[in-house]
């Protein structure tokens, strides 16, 4: 069995979307981040994560050319909306941004998973590997953000909450936009 050439290209269209957004998230949390004393400590932690997602963006980016798969028609939204959340939640102090690491990749995490699951059972090895080694460096992320205090954001569980289900509504408008 393999995958429709439609469900590929929603899988890699929707995954770009997601990648874009999370390198706008970590410009937004730099450029506030990067305007403070003290900080060097989380530059370094968001920098390192925004290089892997940059990373996962430009596989994608050749991914998509590959394929002839249009990219989603929202990226300047999640773009800007993207910045936005990363802006608003460093702004919001250091476990807050945080919280908005651990809650992306917690969707993400489950985001990739099914994707595994559904590449493997469609005999997709070589994207599901893929997939698996972007999904572990996913949660190394949101593992870092859950040791440094993600939960002890203001206002944690509604800020979580909030940005979960951002994400999975993202996720779902990204797939066919």
């Amino acid at each position: 069995m393999s995958l429709r050439k439609d469900r590929r290209a929603e899988m890699l269209r929707v995954d770009h979307a997601g990648e874009y957004g999370a390198v706008a998230i970590y410009r937004g949390q730099l450029a506030v981040f990067e305007r403070q004393h003290g900080k060097e400590r989380i530059i370094g932690q968001l920098k390192g994560m925004a290089a892997e997602e940059q990373d996962h963006l430009d596989a994608f980016d050749r991914m998509l050319a590959a394929g002839h798969v249009r990219p989603t028609a929202l990226s300047p939204v999640w773009n800007a909306a993207g910045f936005a959340l990363g802006a608003a939640t460093a702004l919001l102090g250091e476990k807050a941004a945080h919280a908005c690491t651990e809650a992306v990749e917690t969707v993400i995490e489950e985001h990739y998973g099914d994707q595994v699951t559904e590449l493997n059972a469609a005999g997709e090895d070589e994207l599901a590997s893929r997939m698996a080694k972007f999904q572990e460096e996913e949660v190394a992320h949101k593992d870092l953000a859950a040791a440094e205090g993600a939960a002890e954001a203001p206002g944690y569980a509604l800020l979580s909450a909030f940005i979960r289900t951002g994400c999975r509504l993202a996720i779902r408008i990204s797939e066919k936009v």
